[in-house]
C-alpha cells in the first residue's frame, strides 16, 4: 500500500471536466491504465469522483460562479409582443407526463400572444424542482429554436425513459478487473437516470463505497 505522498507522486489517470461537461482521462503512460484503488490516496479518490460528477449535481464550475442562459443571444434579443403579460403556467417538476406539459405550455403561450422563438424564453417559467435544475445545468447558448429545447426536454423527462432506483445505485459496485475510472464513469451514467436527486456529497460517498 503506497503512502499518500508516494501515490501523489506517481502518475495516475485523472478525470478532468471539459467545457462540454464530459469527462476525459489524461494518461501519462499507457502501462499505468490498470491503476488500482490501493495505489491512490483517499483524497485522490474523492477528488477523482467529485470532478467526474460535480457538474450533474449542481456543483459550480471551478472557473466561474455565474449563470448563463441556455439560449443564444439572438433569442435573448427578441422582444415580446407589445403589452404582453406573462401568463400563469402549470409547472413541471420532473414527474408526470412531459408531453402533456409541453401541450399545456404551448397552448398557454399562444393564448397569451407568444409563439415560436418566444416560447424558448418563457419555458423556464413553467419548470420547478428537478426540471428547473435540469434547465439551469444546460450548456450556455446552445438553444436557438423552440423545437430544439422541446427535444432536449422530452429526451430528459419522457416517461418511457428507464429510471434507476436508489437501491440499484447503492448496489452498483466496481467489477473485478474494472479500472477505477471506468467504474466511476459507469456509476455516473447510471446516476443520471436515478429518479431521486442526490447531493454532490452523497454521490461521492455512494460511489466511493462501491469501490474495492
Amino acid at each position: 500500500m503506497q503512502t499518500p505522498e508516494t501515490a501523489e507522486s506517481s502518475q495516475t489517470p485523472v478525470v478532468k471536466a471539459t467545457d462540454k461537461g464530459k469527462n476525459v482521462v489524461q494518461e501519462n503512460q499507457p502501462q499505468q491504465q490498470s491503476v488500482s484503488v490501493a495505489s491512490l490516496s483517499v483524497q485522490q479518490l474523492q477528488d477523482m469522483i467529485a470532478n467526474s460528477i460535480r457538474a450533474q449535481y449542481g456543483g459550480p464550475p471551478q472557473t466561474t460562479f455565474t449563470y448563463s442562459k441556455p439560449y443564444t443571444k439572438r433569442i435573448d434579443s427578441l422582444r415580446m409582443p407589445l403589452g404582453y403579460q406573462p401568463p400563469k403556467f402549470q409547472q413541471f417538476d420532473g414527474k408526470g407526463n412531459p408531453k402533456q406539459h409541453i401541450a399545456h405550455f404551448v397552448e398557454t403561450c399562444e393564448n397569451a400572444g407568444s409563439r415560436g422563438y418566444q416560447l424558448v424564453r418563457q419555458f423556464v417559467r413553467s419548470l420547478k424542482g428537478n426540471a428547473f435544475e435540469w434547465y439551469t445545468d444546460l450548456e450556455p447558448e446552445v438553444i436557438d429554436r423552440w423545437e430544439q429545447l422541446e427535444k432536449e426536454f422530452l429526451n430528459r423527462f419522457y416517461s418511457t425513459r428507464r429510471t434507476v432506483s436508489m437501491m440499484e445505485l447503492t448496489n452498483t459496485k466496481q467489477r473485478k478487473g474494472e479500472l477505477v475510472i471506468d467504474y466511476i464513469n459507469r456509476w455516473r451514467a447510471l446516476s443520471l437516470d436515478c429518479k431521486d436527486r442526490l447531493t454532490e456529497l452523497s454521490a461521492v460517498e455512494m460511489c466511493t463505497q462501491g469501490m474495492h
